[in-house]
């Protein structure tokens, strides 16, 4: 027994089919059908001996169809014309009785009544179709067409204009980045009129612009045709101007900030899909990159597709244990001792190689994946305090910044491993306060109210102000290593390290400059007074048994320092 959603599909299929064909072909093959079942139903009333037997009804057949496809208007003519055919036809073939004016009106008045009442539901029902599918392709709050009528109006496009010499269709997507300040500052009312003024503007790009889509609360895509690459790029440069200026939403005056992100019909085999994809890959580009508007390249796909991947394996490699903590050692530049130790993570893959963390840690901060990240750090450098002692550093995200069960659970490793709150410090850096300060303030405040210490990393290239210092909790400052770079040769670079590190002092902040790697640098920074340094100059991040195996051999080389100079020290002053 067939399956009945096999013979659905397969009716659906031939009616795309059908509905794909030209309309003149259409009307012409339904005018055939409707005339062919006049004239059979007109024949075998003829061949069964006349209108006195049931076979008149039989009519109605192409009286309904003609409702289904032209509404009251072609039913009601098709139901006049089997009217008047049956009026022909007599009482009875064989006697050659004619049939009383009487018995083909009542046949004429029931296909009329009929064939107006089904016209008339089917014109309802075609109007109640069209009403939704207008409602399925618009935005209900905008007005504006959807991504429904974009993919629509796109695969048209597509499969009636081929690329030519160079130009093809051109789809532009469209992002207001800062809706979500707009809609917290006037409601998602100015939102949705936003978008509106933005779609108005966007006439004025000229014939080549065939539609304007609102895809999200936030997007808008434009279809242009024909276009080619600079003109794209040129009509991009456009948007922006026109989409951002003088813009009123609710009364009030806006600025959108716009970032956009464009596709071009290449190959033959282009979908809808595959455009809007493009356009999307490459808006998301231009935000990562801080710009306005980036054209699709096959490169940006590829490296969404390694990132995903490298996310998939980041998971995967937590649950097998392939991240270890590695320590960089900081010097207390005064003494010449080690002061202390930044946890490092590391990633061992299946092969024994390290992974860099400027290859995984960028994109694990974006993802909730930095959370049991952190976590694991946490504990490696919980663990090593406990047994190796000194203090240690961590990083932390913005992200780990503002989860509240994160920094609990950190105050319970503390608890529970028995270290001294003191021995741990926590690194952010600028970018990730001044995302929310305030939030960012009481997370710190927590922590210090744990007794952890608070370090901003990489000090002077985010904020670039000095004042929110005065009102954060924090105990230090690692000044980034782009300052240390020029000591030895710029002498605007030592000024500039000098007021770094009296900034620190000023605010009674221990100091630490990282990235030092030559001799002369150090030498500076012991001059300037700074209190800490780390670099390769000292050593590199280590694995526990090589830092300490690092350690034992300098504290060696150290009190061997420390004996001769006290020798040399007691030989001066014997009399001679």
């Amino acid at each position: 027994m067939a399956d009945p959603s096999n013979i659905l599909h397969a009716w659906r299929a031939v009616e795309r089919r059908w509905q794909s064909c030209p309309l003149v072909l259409r009307h012409g093959g339904q005018i055939f059908v409707l005339v062919a079942l006049l004239m059979a139903g007109t024949a075998l009333v003829h061949v069964t001996g006349g209108t006195q037997y049931a076979y008149p009804y039989l009519m109605l057949i192409p009286v309904l169809l003609a409702g289904t496809w032209y509404t009251w208007g072609g039913s009601l003519l098709v139901a006049l014309t089997a009217g008047l055919l049956m009026a022909a036809i007599p009482l009875s073939v064989e006697t050659g009785e004619p049939q009383a004016t009487l018995n083909w009106m009542i046949h004429l008045g029931l296909y009329l009544v009929i064939g107006g009442f089904a016209g008339g539901l089917f014109e309802r029902l075609r109007q109640s179709y069209h009403n939704a599918e207008l409602a399925s392709r618009t935005d209900p709050r905008a007005g504006l067409p959807n991504d429904i009528a974009l993919e629509a109006d796109l695969a048209r496009w597509l499969k009636r204009t081929p690329r030519q010499d160079g130009r093809g269709i051109g789809v532009v997507l469209v992002r207001v980045d800062d809706i979500s300040e707009i809609m917290e500052a006037l409601g998602a009312d100015a939102a949705d009129e936003l978008m509106v003024a933005i779609s108005g503007r966007m006439a004025q790009l000229g014939p080549n612009l065939q539609g304007c889509y609102r895809v999200s609360g936030a997007e808008l895509v434009l279809l242009f045709w024909p276009v080619g690459l600079k003109e794209l790029g040129r009509l991009a440069h456009q948007v922006v101007e026109l989409g951002e200026d003088n813009l009123v939403a609710l009364g009030v005056p806006l600025r959108a900030q716009l970032v956009l992100g464009s596709s071009l019909q290449g190959a033959e085999n282009a979908t809808p899909g595959s455009l809007i994809r493009e356009a999307r890959i490459a808006m998301l580009a231009a935000s990562e990159k801080h710009r306005v508007h980036c054209h699709y390249q096959p490169s940006f796909a590829r490296r969404s597709l390694q990132n995903i991947r490298l996310i998939a394996r980041v998971r995967r490699g937590l649950a097998q244990g392939e991240f270890e903590l590695h320590y960089q050692p900081k010097l207390h530049l005064a003494s010449g001792r080690v002061s202390g130790f930044e946890g490092l993570i590391r990633w061992r893959d299946e092969r024994g190689a390290l992974i860099a963390p400027g290859m995984f840690m960028p994109k694990v901060e974006n993802t909730t994946l930095i959370a049991p990240v952190t976590r694991f750090v946490m504990k490696e450098a919980c663990r090593f305090a406990r047994r190796h002692g000194g203090k240690v550093s961590i990083n932390f995200s913005v992200r780990n910044l503002m989860d509240d069960d994160l920094l609990e659970e950190l105050n319970r490793l503390v608890e529970e491993t028995g270290i001294h709150p003191s021995q741990l410090e926590v690194e952010v850096t600028e970018s990730a306060l001044v995302l929310d300060l305030f939030a960012a303030k009481q997370a710190l405040e927590r922590l210090r109210g744990y007794g952890i210490q608070i370090s901003i990393d990489d000090f002077g290239t985010g904020f670039s102000s000095f004042e929110y210092l005065r009102h954060l909790p924090i105990t230090g400052l690692k000044i980034d290593r782009a300052f240390v770079e020029g000591l030895e040769k710029d002498e605007r670079a030592r000024k500039l390290m000098a007021c770094l590190i009296d900034v620190g002092h000023a605010l009674d902040l221990e100091v630490t400059a990282e990235g030092v790697e030559t001799q002369g640098q150090h030498r500076i920074l012991v001059e300037l007074g700074c209190d800490q340094a780390q670099g390769f100059l000292y050593s590199k991040a280590l694995p526990v048994e090589e830092l300490l195996a690092w350690h034992h051999e300098r504290e060696q080389l150290m009190r061997q320092a420390e004996a001769l100079t006290s020798q040399r020290a007691s030989s001066s002053v014997l009399p001679r």
